[in-house]
């Protein structure tokens, strides 16, 4: 159900609906004390009264909550007003990379620029213990002062190497083999239903920065089951097919993290984003 322009939930009342997300409704909102404009993430209420799901709900404001980086996006709260629970995030005033690639060609400056501040927060993120899970351009927002922020964290898990909460630890240890995440930007391994770590997120880089440069992805198919195997079996098209000047360094770099083979890749976000 759509909540309507004047609905208070707490001290935040609705202004407008902004969008749906992969786990709930999204709205520009007021914060009635603080006198600031902020978006709030709503489940719906099949969602809610799934534990499991609410889980997901909570631990991505724990796992985004915990980062405090320019590029991810800040978390102001989670609370609920009655039966509806809700996230209380920064506002950001632009658009989703996957609206600008589909507006037109990326220039290679703008899309090295847009890599640089994604592999930056995935860093932060890795550094931090998170893996993000789900990077793709429609978990990406460009704004208009030039920032790129990275959204939705509610795919992420605390890695193994780190100390976690025992409800995180179960969630890691009871969901391999589950596939998360969405098809045509997932891992080998994370398509395999396997344990990732953040080589997973840099693959799923790779395949967004090879999208900016070339204007397609890496990997098609016509269902989701064939983009899999495409992941898994196929060797992507030399950007230069698409974009000959692009270049070879940064061709090299993009084939790196597409590395099938995880050991093969950039073994850091950090290590990409040096080169």
């Amino acid at each position: 159900m759509t909540l309507a322009p004047g609905t208070r939930l707490g001290r935040y009342e609705v202004r407008s609906h902004i969008g749906t997300g992969g786990m709930g409704e999204i709205y520009e909102a007021s914060d009635t004390e603080l006198e600031r404009i902020l978006a709030l993430k709503i489940l719906p209420e099949e969602f809610a009264s799934d534990p499991g799901r609410m889980r997901r709900f909570v631990q991505e404001a724990r796992a985004a909550s915990a980062l405090n980086h320019p590029n991810i996006l800040t978390i102001y709260e989670i609370n609920h007003d009655g039966p509806i629970p809700f996230i209380a995030t920064e506002f950001i005033d632009g658009i989703t990379l996957r609206r600008r690639m589909s507006g037109g060609h990326v220039g290679l400056m703008e899309a090295m620029d847009t890599a640089i501040q994604i592999a930056s927060a995935l860093d932060a993120a890795h550094q931090a213990g998170i893996v993000h899970r789900d990077v793709k351009p429609e978990n990406v927002m460009l704004r208009k002062d030039g920032y790129v922020k990275v959204l939705d964290f509610g795919l992420a898990r605390p890695t193994e190497r780190h100390d976690v909460s025992t409800e995180a630890a179960t969630l890691v240890n009871t969901e391999i083999g589950i596939i998360v995440g969405t098809a045509s930007y997932m891992s080998p391994e994370q398509a395999r239903g396997q344990k990732v770590d953040a080589r997973s997120d840099i693959f799923s880089l790779g395949m967004v920065i090879y999208e900016m440069l070339a204007g397609r992805s890496p990997f098609i198919g016509a269902t989701g089951s064939d983009i899999v195997a495409s992941i898994l079996k196929e060797q992507q098209p030399p950007i230069t097919e698409f974009l000959p000047d692009v270049p070879t360094e940064l061709e090299w770099i993009v084939n790196r993290a597409l590395a099938k083979d995880k050991n093969d890749r950039y073994q850091s976000s950090g290590e990409l984003l040096n080169d």
